[in-house]
């Protein structure tokens, strides 16, 4: 016992010691002394590039039919992803933009019940385009996809790693053409701006990797807490 707790403390010391080290010039990443100081970004570096805001199960939208107020309602879109209008009957809506709805609405209504029809289409909120993160963080769950969310903001939006979180080891789930696909992320390279932080889309899973390492120190330290307190103190 006495000499795992040994070889642990080495380890954990000479690990503390090393630290992160800090960014390093490379094609994707331009280091900027600190006696120079970051210029300002443009307007277009404050804006994402746009991705489509898809109608899901279970969205609510709001339809507004221009000078037809009697049409117009908010509604939430069924478990099928369809929603039901007056004069026209079920509209399917999963999976189309708010503009491809309005759209499909105004041919539906158009030469029939209304005269050259204006069709709006708001998403009011959204249970769709959601990602989930699971593993080690501090709470994994369902969180709503923007247009800028990356990985190192999904991440921080469920509150950070937990203690036993293998930063090395990230993968992102997603499904392309009917393929399911993983990848594999270094939170640390990330952070030292070796590659660049990856956008994260709707329906993606994030999978934060246990340390086995983190977890056996854990469970030495519960069972010899008189031998392991001035290793904590050292930590700390």
């Amino acid at each position: 016992m006495r000499k795992i707790i040994g070889s642990l403390i080495i380890a954990t010391s000479v690990a503390g010691c090393a630290g992160m080290p800090p960014p390093q010039p490379s094609s994707q990443l331009t280091v900027v002394a600190d006696s120079q100081g970051l210029p300002s970004p443009h307007r277009s570096d404050l804006g994402a590039a746009d991705r489509p805001a898809l109608i899901g199960p279970l969205d609510t939208i709001g339809v507004d039919i221009f000078n037809v107020p009697e049409l117009s309602r908010e509604m939430q879109v069924d478990a099928s992803g369809r929603i039901s209008m007056p004069l026209i009957g079920t509209v399917d809506a999963r999976n189309k933009t708010a503009d491809e709805l309005a759209r499909t609405i105004e041919d539906a209504l158009k030469g029939r019940y209304v005269r050259n029809p204006q069709v709006t289409v708001n998403i009011k909120s959204s249970v769709s385009q959601v990602v989930t993160v699971d593993g080690e963080v501090t709470e994994p769950g369902l969180y709503p996809v923007t247009n800028q969310m990356t990985l190192m903001r999904v991440i921080a939006s469920a509150k950070g790693l937990n203690e036993f979180a293998k930063r090395e080891q990230v993968v992102i789930l997603r499904t392309v053409d009917n393929q399911r696909m993983a990848g594999l992320y270094d939170l640390g390279a990330i952070r030292r701006g070796a590659y660049v932080d990856p956008p994260i889309y709707a329906n993606d899973v994030v999978i934060v990797g246990d340390s086995p390492e983190r977890r056996l120190f854990r469970d030495i330290v519960s069972l010899a807490p008189l031998v392991a307190a001035p290793l904590v103190a050292i930590l700390r």
